[in-house]
């Protein structure tokens, strides 16, 4: 079932997308990187793909189970579905991607169609780390954000809008977050062509990047 608004699911007809790969810790600053690209360029000219959107279908697990997976890990992530999906943008055709439930920790079930545009961004922590997505990108962005402040951003942000508690955040964070983000998340920053501290907040870095993607749509 999708739940897309667009009119029609048919494929448009556009040259090969400009694709870009904004990676970083969690709540490094990457969706607000993201949404900048957004606003400055209009939807009829960017596609936005989160990479959350590809957890594993984790349908025939039990709550308890999907609950306690560790979702920082890169083996969290169904690769081949985001990979397939990525090839078949770049060739013009659309897609349906997968909708994810954060309190039941699976596939909602549904999608939503995304059409290839101008640009596609796909955000996420692991962007940067599945070499076969890596080299599809034309720009790869690594958001370093300092440790303290993207643990308390996503204290809140699960708190207010997961409906998690804080120990439960606390304690994943501690199980799962860091060790994935030191294993996994930090090393990919070398494969990254522009790395931005601080994220949205660095405005200096983050109007360079503007500029290119501007170029691209005019």
């Amino acid at each position: 079932m999708s739940d897309s608004s667009s009119p029609s699911a048919e494929s448009t007809a556009v040259d090969r997308p400009f694709l870009i790969g904004v990676a970083g810790g969690s709540s490094s600053g990457k969706t607000t990187i993201s949404e900048r690209l957004v606003d400055l360029t209009g939807e009829e000219h960017l596609s936005r793909i989160e990479l959350d959107s590809y957890y594993l279908d984790r349908s025939h697990e039990p709550l308890e189970t999907r609950s306690a997976a560790n979702y920082d890990h890169p083996d969290a992530f169904d690769w081949p579905l985001l990979n397939d999906h990525m090839a078949a943008l770049a060739n013009g055709a659309s897609v349906e991607v997968p909708i994810y439930d954060y309190a039941e920790h699976n596939r909602s079930g549904h999608t939503r169609t995304v059409h290839p545009k101008k640009i596609i961004v796909v955000d996420g922590i692991l962007v940067l780390w599945d070499r076969a997505l890596r080299e599809r990108f034309d720009l790869k962005i690594f958001v370093d954000t300092a440790p303290d402040i993207r643990f308390i951003r996503r204290l809140t942000r699960d708190v207010a809008d997961r409906g998690r508690t804080a120990q439960s955040v606390i304690d994943q964070y501690l199980e799962t977050v860091r060790p994935a983000h030191e294993r996994f998340i930090e090393p990919s920053k070398r494969y990254a062509d522009v790395i931005i501290p601080e994220g949205g907040l660095n405005r200096p870095a983050l109007e360079v990047l503007l500029a290119r993607v501007r170029e691209l749509t005019v």
